[in-house]
């Protein structure tokens, strides 16, 4: 979908740009670091045609605006709060890749009525261990060598020797074989070469990373998800965030359900597009259905 067709609201002075399509039970689709509603694919075009779906740009993000200021989970669940409110859904399902999925945990435990179902898909804040990509964005100085790293010159001649690189390079979080990941992975990263953007994902990133993993975790308020339905979708080859961190939440919330993609990466909605909307529209049915 083209910018120009996104919808947008002005909150708090900042334009935040989304989209909105579909009839049906409200689902709630909350992308990544860097990523977008682009980063849902052919999700969201699948799941309009039984539900309403909104997938927004968060705020440092995509088309919305860069605005220099709290990047924190609190902040973009917040900003999910506002959204529904404007939109005049009372609540929806909540689906959150990577970050989003701290961001949708955040949600549900600050504005608890507004969620109905959770399905945390690659999710942050359920463990500590993180590629060494998002930890070295916490250095100091981090924000010269970004634009670098992101460049075209870097893009090409790493994906020349990737064969050669493969193993390494997998353990900064990047897929060392071709895949719809690796592609997804390279086009968002690709995007810090825009220094309002730069500065947008270093500040998330600072929220929620330190040079020892992740700093902000669920664990604490997991208690509170026992009687949410809920949903976890991890690649097996996920070298962004391990699929071992779905483990933390099925232990202490045995009635959650855990799907491994074993063939997928850090974004199995794209690496997996039919299953993952198999295994997603099951999981709402059962919502509509009770």
């Amino acid at each position: 979908m083209p910018p120009d067709e996104l919808e947008s609201v002005v909150l708090h002075g900042d334009v935040l740009r989304f989209v909105d399509v579909g009839s049906g039970p409200p689902v709630v689709l909350v992308h990544g670091l860097l990523g977008s509603h682009e980063s849902w694919g052919p999700q969201i075009g699948k799941l309009s045609q039984k539900y309403r779906v909104v997938a927004p740009d968060l705020f440092g993000h995509g088309a919305s605006d860069k605005p220099t200021g709290d990047y924190s989970l609190s902040s973009h669940a917040a900003t999910l709060r506002d959204l529904m409110e404007h939109l005049g859904i009372s609540s929806a399902s909540f689906v959150g890749h990577s970050l989003g999925g701290g961001i949708v945990m955040q949600l549900t435990y600050l504005f608890p009525e507004r969620v109905d179902r959770l399905c945390l898909v690659g999710s942050g804040g359920l463990g500590t261990e993180v590629s060494l990509l998002l930890k070295a964005a916490t250095l100091p100085g981090s924000e010269w060598v970004l634009p670098v790293l992101a460049s075209d010159w870097v893009r090409r001649n790493t994906e020349g020797v990737l064969d050669q690189l493969g193993r390494h390079l997998g353990r900064f979080g990047f897929p060392a074989q071709p895949s719809r990941s690796a592609a997804e992975t390279w086009r968002t990263f690709k995007t810090v070469s825009d220094k309002p953007t730069r500065d947008a994902f270093l500040a998330s990133t600072r929220a929620v990373v330190g040079l020892r993993g992740q700093t902000v975790s669920a664990k604490q308020h997991f208690p509170r998800f026992e009687s949410l339905p809920s949903l976890l979708v991890w690649g097996g080859k996920d070298r962004m965030i391990p699929a071992a961190h779905a483990d933390n939440l099925r232990r202490v919330v045995p009635g959650s359900r855990v799907e491994i993609f074993p063939r997928a990466g850090h974004f199995p909605q794209l690496d997996e597009p039919e299953l993952f909307f198999r295994v997603l529209d099951r999981f709402l049915e059962e919502d509509v259905a009770g």
